[in-house]
């Protein structure tokens, strides 16, 4: 029945199975898939071989890379680190320079002010001992001259003399 029905359908145009392996080029089609798989197994497969290993050579390359920069990238972080740290001493280095020096300013400053104090209070008495030096002069002055104005009433001769030789045994006798 299979025979009839696709005899049947070959003489009216239709639809069947030719199971002829000859008739259908059957062979033919097996030995040019064949040819085609063997021939582009080898050149398809060496072409995706290369590109496989371009691919697994620019990871390699990437994963090296990013080792690099993951390395530099902690080296970096150490870096800032000390240099921070660093900075940071450098900071407190001022702060206690500063305060060092503003210290030793306020201390020369007291010095020099209790250094003025001492000179002045050193001229004020240097001041106050010509000053009185000078009153005692004036005063010895005028009491000389008041006693002088007054002597002559009052010194004879015999009372001149005995002044002037007591004032020589004064003086013979220092």
């Amino acid at each position: 029945m299979i025979a009839s029905l696709s005899t049947v359908f070959a003489h009216h145009g239709g639809f069947g199975l030719n199971l002829n392996p000859l008739d259908t080029n059957l062979i033919n089609l097996v030995i040019v898939i064949g040819v085609l798989v063997w021939f582009l197994k080898g050149f398809l497969g060496g072409m995706l071989e290369r590109r496989r290993q371009t691919i697994l050579s620019e990871l390699n390359d990437a994963e090296e890379r990013l080792k690099s920069a993951n390395a530099a990238l902690a080296q970096a972080q150490q870096d800032l680190a000390a240099a921070q740290q660093k900075a940071e001493q450098i900071r407190a280095d001022g702060k206690a320079r500063a305060e060092a020096v503003r210290a030793d300013s306020e201390r020369r400053t007291i010095e020099d002010m209790a250094r003025l104090k001492q000179d002045a209070v050193a001229d004020l008495n240097a001041e106050a001992a010509r000053v009185s030096d000078l009153l005692r002069r004036e005063a010895a002055r005028q009491a000389i001259e008041k006693a002088l104005a007054s002597l002559p009433g009052k010194l004879d001769e015999s009372a001149q003399a005995r002044l002037i030789d007591q004032s020589i045994n004064t003086l013979g006798n220092a």
